[in-house]
């Protein structure tokens, strides 16, 4: 009976495959800490230092704390704080792309995607809206650098139908150059928002609509009360990416105004002022300072729309 008691099986223990779903989700976080989060950490401790170049000599890297970060925000002698200068120009810039971008793209989305109106040809107008999306934003800038030059197509349509007797300068007037960079914005990305937005009411249940149309409620109604509560996390997640987007503006109005930001820095942006550091100087104390305020503002504002366009249960 011993014998037979010690050769009962045993019971054997429970395969795991989780190691298997941690062997394959491997790769996204090795490469993300490697090209994200050590860049990341990286910027962070170069904002510390000073570290730059002056001329053929190297200064630096020496250790000076908070001295990058006072700088910046110290007024030059005009009493300008430019970083500060420069984020108010590059968030006047994203509004004024992303608000009108938002705001046709919904309108497209619902057009689109209307039982009632049941557009024929949907295929060929997506395609249309969103082909200036393939176009490189640099060869989008010197397409309207050239139109609206002082020898362009706009300026000598202008003067034969005499509503100019010479060459508008264009690019030094404010109102113009943030004109057009916000009508570039709007015309590169409105395609994109436009598709997601769709994509988002397509997403909803249609019970939903016939609910509505039942029980006599509008069009307007629809959209106020059925359409926008639902489409919100789509919507959040498209404002927010616009606004980091926006924030990272330089394509654009680096090319327009030749990295000036003609007239008088009006349209000079928080990376194109983080780009002078870099080309100048190769200032990459600056430059980490620079970069971790816009990773702060960015957060900030992120957070500030999230909690405006969404509300608890």
């Amino acid at each position: 009976m011993n014998q037979l008691r010690d050769k009962a099986p045993t019971k054997r223990k429970g395969i795991s495959y989780a190691k298997w779903g941690y062997l394959f989700i491997a790769p996204f976080f090795i490469t993300y800490a490697i090209f994200n989060l050590y860049p990341l950490i990286l910027t962070i401790y170069n904002s510390f230092f000073e570290n730059y170049r002056s001329g053929l000599k190297q200064v630096g890297p020496n250790f000076v704390g908070l001295a990058n970060y006072i700088k910046l925000f110290t007024p030059d002698a005009n009493g300008t704080i430019d970083i500060l200068k420069y984020a108010g120009n590059t968030v006047v810039l994203w509004l004024g792309g992303a608000i009108p971008q938002i705001v046709i793209a919904l309108l497209l989305a619902i057009f689109f995607t209307s039982y009632r109106l049941n557009i024929k040809g949907q295929q060929f107008f997506k395609t249309v809206i969103y082909m200036p999306n393939l176009i490189m934003a640099s060869a989008f800038s010197m397409l309207f650098f050239t139109l609206f030059s002082n020898v362009g197509p706009v300026n000598q349509l202008l003067m034969q139908m005499g509503i100019a007797d010479q060459p508008i300068d264009f690019f030094s007037i404010k109102i113009t150059v943030r004109g057009l960079i916000c009508l570039m914005n709007f015309l590169l990305w409105f395609g994109n928002t436009t598709i997601l937005l769709m994509a988002g009411i397509m997403g909803i249940d249609q019970n939903m609509f016939e609910a509505a149309n039942i029980d006599g409620a509008s069009a307007t109604q629809t959209f106020f009360k059925v359409t926008l509560p639902l489409l919100t996390p789509i919507l959040v997640y498209t404002i927010i990416t616009a606004l980091i987007g926006g924030l990272q503006m330089f394509d654009v109005p680096q090319v327009l105004t030749n990295g000036m930001g003609t007239p008088n820095r009006t349209s000079t942006t928080l990376i194109m002022y983080l780009n002078n550091y870099l080309k100048t100087s190769k200032n990459y104390g600056m430059s980490g300072a620079i970069s971790v305020i816009i990773f702060i503002i960015t957060g900030l504002l992120s957070i500030l729309v999230y909690r405006s366009l969404t509300k608890k249960d």
